[in-house]
């Protein structure tokens, strides 16, 4: 074998271990994007959990309020429906501000607002909503050096071979600051 020929074999092996190499740092960026999701579903039960309970608070003191509540109990639905994390998106702003519509709805209740339970749960939702902003970061951070890593050059290049495409993130504004002074929910 002559010296080019070993410089073109040199050139293969170089090229073959930067595609296997560069394979491997796609999944392994892919797969800390999977892993980050989980602690985002937790927090959005655990709202899911809560938003009944608050719900049943608010009817008892706010009797005229029925379309408030009902928005709120589709809005719930249709966030524990969505399986896509587009579809999880849409939904999980329409149940902030559902859930925000309800707390401005508790302004106008003096009643409501000094009752033991609904400001325990107020708190308890405020602290769910820290943890989901939380994970949200959490994820939307693992999403973007994935999405940065296949999208440089020459990495975007074996990306599209290897069919690794971007991950979507995940972002929910929560609407209005509230008037009460408690932490956005």
């Amino acid at each position: 074998m002559n010296l080019s020929g070993v410089f073109l074999l040199m050139v293969f092996l170089a090229v073959l271990f930067w595609c296997v190499i560069s394979n491997n740092r796609f999944v392994i960026m892919r797969n800390r994007c999977i892993n980050a999701r989980p602690p985002v579903d937790v927090e959005l039960k655990r709202r899911h959990d809560v938003v009944p309970r608050l719900a049943d608070t608010v009817k008892g003191f706010a009797l005229h309020e029925k379309q408030v509540l009902e928005n709120l109990a589709k809005a719930r639905t249709e966030a524990m429906r969505a399986t896509s994390i587009p579809g999880r998106i849409v939904s999980e702003k329409d149940l902030s501000s559902a859930i925000v519509s309800l707390f401005a709805v508790a302004e106008g209740y003096p009643d409501l607002k000094a009752d033991g339970n609904f400001l325990r749960l107020h708190d308890e939702l405020a602290r769910i909503e820290d943890r989901i902003r939380f994970s949200r970061q959490f994820y939307n951070d693992s999403v973007m050096r994935y999405n940065t890593l296949i999208s440089i050059f020459p990495n975007n290049g074996l990306a599209v071979l290897l069919r690794f495409g971007n991950e979507p993130y995940f972002d929910i504004d929560a609407g209005p600051a509230q008037p009460t002074g408690h932490p956005v929910v």
